[in-house]
């Protein structure tokens, strides 16, 4: 079979209505065993990072690393996660290989569902899936007025090294934290522990551009702005903080934090394992057996009389109306941008580059680009 692939495109893009991508993604999940609900959240998860601007973590993935997933049988389309132990307020869960993208939002609203309880409820999951952005999931607990905390590790993947060190021993272990803030723009703090992402690196390899220097370096510690140096394995990724005389110990230790709370806690697979000491210092190991933590928090039920709701409101426009420096772009707090992007691209169409569009049209996307005010 053959597919036409649309001529109109602007700037290396084509614009793509939203509910076109998604419903897309979800057949796409759903033919491989997926249960239609679980497909539905599976592809919010990964469309999430096309339709708020991280297109690192979006349908970028779904050639590269999701439906290999499928295909190598890393992970299990219908897979039933078990609770090993519940305390009420917490719980264990074994993921038993689920697609991490919907195993991660259902961890997160069973978070939440105790938190509504008990006033905090953690989730802890071990032998998970890459869940692609955090920041989809913790948003979810954003959105019932509480305050939501995800960290998951890499499993036993190891691509950057301790400060200092010379072997791999850790992922780029994320981190989100979100919260209600302005209507309509919650508080959404995602991030890697790394300086940036892999995808962040394979994104700008895909569009042979250079990356700026501090994101990664050589074996003798220089900078590196090649991006493909990263998947030839002659780069590493530097942690927050770029290097130990700047703050990388930050970086690192919060790296351990996200392996500590997130994998070692469920008894997940683990970067800094004694296998890692075999390695030869190039990054090592697979993302299997990722580890992660679901925790949610109900202010309200913590803080009755007192308005949790008007008070981030406050602290966030506050945020706001703080003047830019001269130069300068406004002020805005982490998730503000996402959700501006996400209202216009609701609108106008999400723009996919080129050669990802042409990437889902072989995989039967087959969608005429949306119009200009579609």
């Amino acid at each position: 079979m053959t597919h036409e692939v649309p001529a109109a495109r602007r700037n290396g893009v084509v614009r793509v209505d939203y509910a076109d991508l998604l419903s897309f993604t979800t057949r796409l999940f759903t033919e491989r065993g997926v249960p239609a609900d679980r497909a539905h959240t599976a592809a919010s998860a990964l469309c999430y990072g096309d339709l708020t601007g991280l297109e690192s973590h979006g349908l970028f993935n779904l050639t590269r690393l999701y439906l290999p997933l499928f295909d190598s049988d890393r992970v299990d389309p219908a897979a039933q996660p078990r609770v090993l132990t519940d305390l009420g307020a917490c719980a264990v869960v074994d993921s038993r290989r689920a697609l991490g993208l919907w195993s991660a939002a259902e961890a997160m609203d069973s978070a939440a569902d105790r938190a509504a309880r008990h006033g905090i409820g953690l989730v802890s999951v071990r032998d998970a899936t890459h869940f692609g952005c955090a920041g989809f999931h913790t948003a979810r607990a954003a959105e019932r007025g509480m305050i939501g905390v995800l960290l998951g590790n890499c499993g036993g993947q190891r691509i950057a090294r301790p400060p200092g060190g010379a072997l791999a021993m850790l992922g780029t272990n994320p981190l989100s934290v979100a919260a209600p803030a302005l209507p309509g723009h919650p508080f959404v703090l995602d991030m890697s522990t790394t300086v940036v992402p892999t995808g962040r690196v394979r994104t700008a390899a895909a569009r042979g551009e250079p990356v700026p220097p501090g994101w990664l370096v050589d074996s003798s510690g220089a900078a590196v702005t090649d991006p493909a140096a990263f998947d030839r394995g002659e780069a590493y990724l530097n942690w927050l903080g770029s290097d130990q005389d700047t703050g990388a110990y930050k970086g690192f230790g919060l790296g351990l934090v996200v392996e500590l709370l997130g994998a070692l806690l469920p008894g997940a697979g683990l970067g800094p394992a004694p296998e890692a000491l075999a390695g030869d210092g190039r990054p090592h190991g697979r993302d299997d057996d990722i580890g992660f933590s679901a925790l949610a928090i109900a202010p309200r039920l913590l803080r009755p009389d007192r308005d949790f709701t008007g008070a981030a409101e406050a602290l966030f426009e506050t945020i706001n109306a703080c003047p830019p420096a001269p130069g300068h772009a406004d002020v805005r707090y982490p998730g503000w941008w996402e959700a501006e992007r996400a209202q216009s691209r609701l609108r106008e169409g999400v723009p996919v580059p080129a050669g990802l569009h042409t990437d889902l049209v072989g995989l039967g996307l087959g969608v005429e680009p949306a119009g200009e005010h579609r």
